[in-house]
């Protein structure tokens, strides 16, 4: 039978698709995406839907969803730009297809997302393997590299895996530090928050740490802002009952001084926010809680940790490799289009060049960082 294709363009009409259909469309990927299931998506929209166009693209074989590429579209200095849903959070983001499907779904669900009404794609999140970027017309989506996106193998297990990636001599560190942060109270506890009701006063905890933390620095997640807090809660408490939340939390005499937040999804610990109280931070406490974090999530089978961020140390000495995640950028339907995306690689060349110049980089990063605060400060312009 013939492949119905339909392009849902509000909160509502997504809400009715069948959440099972879709989120088995995402644990069908080869690296499935917590921030791609259907109620993260949902709680997304429900807060943020309205900045722009909503067109997520399905295909149905049979009455059954087969196939999904979840956009919305945005202006940005006049420009109409297609992203996923979910923004630049949209970690491992992209064109969902049962793999039992013919490669014709894929590029008729590309070729529908071609007339969403953009005139360009701004895809952040992608993976190397992208089923999208495989299935668009060649040479109209560019992937480029923007985070690193370490990985840690679990298989042998929590214990072995921590004697393997850490000297004697670390590990001591490791444990000076916590002793040293129960040294500053009467008592020092670790928290795991599974339930919502857990995971609801847990989050609270974390939004307090997360502005204590990023107070006065730019932060891109916006994770505690009016909006922000309003989207995670939402979200908690939809995904709380299937299991897949959760955070760590490190408290000192009762009040928290560190949290780490993550998704359990398919046997892998996706990490999405962890700050600290910078009260305690040459005790790292930040370290201590991800250690905490890790050991929990291999407690509950998980095989693989995705960081899903850069290249931080700590990081590269608790990995196996990298699994860098892209930018696409291309789909341009207009010559304004085009010319916005050559314009944004171009940006992205000279800021790598940037990088590799000691100079330039000391006055980029540091000499320019209160203009880049100021215009990071800036609300989104991304109203329709």
């Amino acid at each position: 039978m013939s492949v119905a294709h339909e392009t849902i363009r509000d909160a509502a009409a997504f809400a009715a698709l069948p959440p099972d259909e879709w989120d088995a469309l995402v644990l069908a990927q080869r690296r499935p995406s917590p921030f791609m299931l259907h109620a993260w998506l949902a709680a997304w929209l429900d807060v943020y839907g309205a900045t722009g166009d909503v067109r997520v693209h399905v295909a149905r074989r049979d009455g059954r969803l087969v196939g999904a590429l979840p956009l919305i579209v945005q202006r940005r200095l006049g420009l109409r730009v297609a992203t996923f849903l979910g923004g630049t959070q949209s970690a491992l983001a992209d064109l969902l297809v049962d793999p039992a499907e013919p490669a014709d779904t894929a590029r008729a669900i590309v070729g529908r997302a071609q007339e969403s009404g953009h005139d360009f794609a701004d895809l952040f999140g992608i993976p190397g393997d992208s089923v999208l970027a495989a299935a668009a017309p060649a040479g109209s989506l560019r992937l480029v590299q923007r985070v690193e996106a370490p990985t840690l193998d679990l298989r042998a297990g929590w214990d072995a895996v921590y004697a393997e990636k850490t000297s004697s001599k670390k590990r001591n560190l490791h444990r000076r530090r916590r002793r040293q942060l129960a040294e500053q109270g009467s008592r020092l506890d670790v928290s795991v928050a599974r339930t919502r009701d857990e995971l609801a006063v847990a989050l609270e905890d974390a939004f307090r740490l997360h502005e204590l933390r990023w107070v006065g620095r730019p932060d891109g997640s916006r994770f505690a802002t009016p909006a922000g807090k309003r989207f995670h809660r939402r979200a908690i408490e939809a995904l709380a009952p299937s299991g897949i939340p959760r955070i760590i939390t490190l408290s000192l005499d009762g009040r928290a001084i560190a949290f780490h937040y993550y998704f359990l999804l398919d046997r892998c610990m996706h990490v999405h926010r962890l700050a600290f109280d910078p009260a305690f931070a040459r005790y790292s406490p930040g370290l201590v809680n991800t250690l905490d974090a890790i050991e929990a999530a291999a407690e509950e089978g998980a095989v693989r940790v995705e960081y899903l961020g850069g290249d931080e140390r700590y990081k590269l000495e608790l990995s196996d490799e990298l699994a860098p995640l892209n930018q696409g950028l291309g789909l341009a339907r207009t010559g304004r289009g085009s010319v916005a995306v050559a314009a944004r690689l171009a940006a992205i060349a000279a800021r790598r060049r940037l990088k590799r110049s000691a100079f330039l980089r000391k006055a980029y990063f540091d000499g320019l960082a209160p203009v880049r605060r100021r215009l990071q400060a800036r609300p989104s312009t991304t109203s329709r």
